[in-house]
């Protein structure tokens, strides 16, 4: 059967079971937008190619698969690559597609050319410009194998013009043979028994979560170990949900923002367990050779190149999470802790997270109200700043894949197009995000495609009138120097709500808060909501960049 190019793009990506792609047309890809529509596959037209990225990366990670967004040459390939750069950061499984001018053209500085492959090397697990159109039914099924196995990440695909209207054969092929990509799956025996042994006779273990945990669906084999050992379990902001936020052995998120007892038990702990987590320097402080210092480290993670990248371990073991946990649980003797029990839990009673409320409106409360109301139903997305930290602390995720954020590149506007993907992943879940009043209106015309397609993703908005993380670090970190930082000129939220035909709420007293979440979490259509929080609310506790995790500021 001869097809274009265009429609093996087409056949191939329904054979890969895409469901859904998010994208914006330009001249460059009109050959695939004329022949989308009689493919299975449903296009989300996005406002703004960044939105398309992030879109497809918030479909990922609250489904599982992968996800896939497309964009012209030139400005709109170049406008995909900070969502491509944070799927690569956070380990999302990606394809990206992008037009290209006409092979013939490549190299001369054509019209809305850029060289997307080149630019885009360092942040994708592979990139592809296809140059004949015989290769890309091979092309699609290798992104595809490449940006799911393994440690997941994104895969971009440049197709210029010329292959697209090419016509060929379409044989798609049965199988990936890629000689120089190996898939490590359940490590080493050997160290696998050494780890056992290891937490079997420690006396104040501690096991370290990161998103590997939820890639590798390793969360149940990870619950059943902490049931039988009773260790204590701390997470990267990537590993939120992993573990219930509510279970007695989770003691919440560790690092800069993380709760006293995480910081201060890793800090202590003999036997430290790190399951697909690669020791960041938001957890590290920056400073890797104070980490876990008196600790036999044991670290597992599906890519080697993380092993010893940071944090030497004494019992280093590359593979999959989930069978790597399957086999200690198998073999691990439970350990003798209750002396280290009744020390973490002297210090997570002197030291909970805590604000003072003061009758005003406090974002911690708003957090903490609407867990109580859509509890384990949402998927949550969040912006970034100090919105995306009050919720990692105060919001207790108890499922993988319920909470979607941007962790290691700290994309702001990120939010509200993940919560696009999110809700078309997951059309039957309340999708919330969580946002500041900065960050919101990075991203904001999404709110174009979240009315387009009848999306009804409630937005809850944070509103301080400041750059509130940016404040924090000049008022604790820059004394000498810091003058009043200028505040925000931001629009009335509930007018543009209003503009784009969605329902909007202002919320300025504590007493509105649980009555008006309740309301918007039952309107069937899409909410914003605007909630007046005090501008000189700060995050705590707070480790400074550099310093000890255990030297933390407002614990």
């Amino acid at each position: 059967m001869e097809l274009s190019g265009a429609e093996i793009l087409m056949k191939s990506l329904e054979l890969e079971g895409v469901e859904v792609v998010f994208g914006y047309p330009g001249g460059a890809v009109i050959p695939i937008y004329d022949v989308l529509p009689k493919s299975r596959i449903k296009h989300y037209l996005v406002r703004h190619e960044q939105g398309a990225a992030h879109a497809a990366d918030g479909y990922a990670r609250s489904t599982g698969k992968v996800g896939v967004c497309m964009a012209t040459s030139g400005p709109g390939a170049t406008n995909l690559v900070t969502g491509i750069t944070n799927a690569y950061m956070d380990s999302v499984p990606l394809v990206a597609i992008t037009g290209q001018v006409a092979s013939n053209l490549l190299g001369l500085d054509s019209f809305q050319e850029a060289d997307i492959t080149g630019i885009t090397l360092p942040v994708t697990k592979h990139s592809y410009l296809v140059k004949k159109v015989d290769d890309l039914a091979r092309v699609i099924k290798e992104a595809f194998y490449i940006a799911k196995s393994g440690r997941p990440g994104p895969v971009l695909i440049d197709l210029p013009k010329d292959v697209m209207n090419a016509r060929t054969e379409f044989n798609p092929p049965d199988k990936v043979n890629l000689h120089s990509y190996k898939v490590f799956g359940k490590g080493n025996g050997g160290k696998i028994s050494e780890a056992a042994s290891a937490l079997g006779a420690a006396r104040k273990p501690m096991i370290f979560i990161g998103g590997g945990v939820i890639s590798s669906g390793a969360g149940p084999e990870l619950r059943a170990l902490m049931e039988k050992t009773s260790i204590p379990v701390t997470s990267t902001l990537m590993g939120l949900g992993a573990v219930p936020g509510n279970h007695p052995r989770f003691l919440g998120m560790l690092g800069m923002h993380g709760t006293a007892a995480a910081n201060y038990a890793v800090s202590e702990c003999d036997v430290l367990l790190a399951v697909g987590a690669r020791f960041d320097d938001r957890v590290t402080g920056g400073i890797a050779e104070n980490f876990a210092a008196n600790s036999t480290i044991i670290h597992v993670d599906i890519d080697p190149a993380e092993i010893g990248k940071i944090v030497q371990p004494k019992i280093p073991i590359v593979g999959d999470a989930k069978h790597v946990l399957a086999e200690i649980l198998e073999q691990v003797q439970t350990p003798e802790i209750d002396a280290w029990l009744e020390q973490i839990s002297a210090w997570r009673k002197e030291y909970p997270l805590r604000y003072e409320s003061n009758g005003q409106l406090k974002p911690q409360f708003i957090i903490q109200q609407l867990f109580e109301i859509v509890g384990d139903k949402a998927v949550i997305t969040t912006e970034v700043g100090q919105n995306q930290m009050w919720t990692a602390q105060f919001y207790q995720f108890s499922k993988a894949r319920s909470m979607i954020t941007s962790g290691g590149l700290g994309t702001m506007g990120f939010g509200l197009p993940a919560a696009v993907g999110a809700q078309v992943g997951n059309p039957n879940a309340t999708v919330v995000d969580i946002a500041g009043d900065g960050s919101i209106q990075m991203n904001i015309q999404e709110l174009g495609t979240i009315v387009q397609y009848h999306l009804p993703v409630k937005v809850l908005i944070l509103n301080n009138s400041f750059l509130g993380m940016v404040r924090q670090w000049q008022e604790l970190l820059y004394k000498e120097n810091y003058s009043e930082t200028p505040m925000v000129s931001n629009p009335d939220f509930v007018k543009l709500a209003e503009a784009y035909g969605i329902k909007g709420y202002r919320v300025t007293d504590p007493d509105q808060v649980r009555s008006t979440l309740a309301e918007a979490m039952a309107h069937p259509g899409p909410v914003i909501m605007d909630f007046i929080i005090p501008p000189e609310e700060k995050v705590f506790p707070f480790v400074p960049p550099g310093k000890p995790i255990t030297e933390m500021l407002g614990r």
